[in-house]
């Protein structure tokens, strides 16, 4: 079972800072000292999914830091809905490298982070030497027009609805979560959990049926999953209780933005030494594979690769010291060949 640790283990160690960023301010947790190890979460989590790589990567002689992505926690929360594409996040990671005294660092994400962490690579290659993804593959922009994507991902008849495309109408998905924020995230974990996830026969948590919600297919038992403590879940539920969803959730309505916006790096690899990480069990892997085997052209420096057994989504919180091991020993590496 994976060691369960309350957030009072990482408190006395971790230092929490506000720095200044495009939108106004960046909330950032950092742990030791040594080459700079910028981490990035995905949805719905806060920085606080990286409690375990903070004292992890700090004793194998790091500089952690985990951000607040802008619209969660601490961090500035923009009324706009296109202060969330791509561009404000990357331009947000650069503010944080040069607040925290650095000119580069090495950037890993998890989720939406794993594409942040991925754009502010490709965008900023001065700025971050290496990159490692955790959970979603790298895809380079350009092709179809990311709607149109979700769309054909549409049950037949149109009887089943994808979560992304759920995600695009403001106030839609807000409205099913606000009642009940704590309750929703327990079940979106779980559904997602290798240990409590859906079996493969029963419907897709990622589907919402007509007239329905997300909520619905996720798992009807109360328990947590084995990486989620119930103080575990008070942090995350007390971060969206204060903030609301509504900045998490703008991230998925601009990915239409995005594909404009980036239509100068259209098809364009990224160069620096790479990591990527996944589980067996996430879905992400299955809808992505194409992305994951063009790795040799789309990440051509790509230095290590691991899939995880008995793994879903929350890759390191399920298996933290697995993740840790491979975090660790890909840092490891990037010192030796640039010594």
């Amino acid at each position: 079972m994976p060691h369960r640790t309350s957030s009072d283990d990482h408190a006395a160690a971790a230092k929490h800072h506000l720095l200044p960023s495009p939108a106004g301010r960046v909330h950032v947790v950092e742990q030791g000292e040594g080459p700079l190890v910028l981490l990035v979460h995905g949805f719905p989590e806060c920085w606080y999914s990286w409690r375990h790589q903070l004292p992890a990567l700090a004793a194998a002689g790091y500089r952690a830091a985990a951000i607040d992505v802008r619209g969660y926690g601490r961090s500035s929360k923009p009324e706009a809905t296109d202060a969330y594409r791509m561009l404000e996040l990357v331009a947000d990671n650069v503010a944080v490298v040069h607040g925290l005294g650095e000119r580069s660092a090495t950037i890993v994400g998890h989720d939406w982070g794993a594409t942040i962490a991925a754009h502010s690579a490709l965008l900023h290659p001065e700025a971050f030497r290496a990159v490692g993804l955790l959970s979603v593959p790298y895809t380079p922009p350009g092709g179809p027009m990311p709607s149109e994507v979700f769309a054909q991902m549409n049950g037949t008849g149109g009887e089943e609805e994808f979560y992304v495309s759920y995600f695009q109408e403001p106030g839609r998905a807000e409205a099913e979560i606000e009642p009940d924020v704590r309750g929703w995230l327990a079940g979106f974990y779980a559904a997602l959990s290798a240990d409590t996830m859906p079996p493969p026969t029963a419907p897709s948590p990622h589907f919402v049926t007509t007239g329905g919600t997300l909520r619905d297919r996720f798992p009807t038992a109360e328990a947590l999953p084995t990486w989620l403590t119930e103080r575990d879940l008070d942090v995350y539920a007390g971060e969206f209780e204060r903030t609301g969803l509504t900045g998490a959730l703008n991230r998925y309505r601009n990915m239409d933005r995005d594909w404009k916006d980036l239509t100068d790096f259209t098809n364009a690899p990224i160069t620096q030494p790479s990591l990527f990480l996944t589980g067996n069990l996430d879905a992400s892997t299955t809808w992505l594979s194409a992305a994951i085997k063009a790795y040799p052209h789309t990440l051509p420096g790509l230095t290590a690769s691991h899939v995880l057994d008995d793994c879903g989504h929350w890759l390191q919180q399920e298996h933290p010291e697995q993740t840790n091991r491979h975090l660790t020993t890909w840092l490891a590496s990037l010192t030796t060949v640039s010594t």
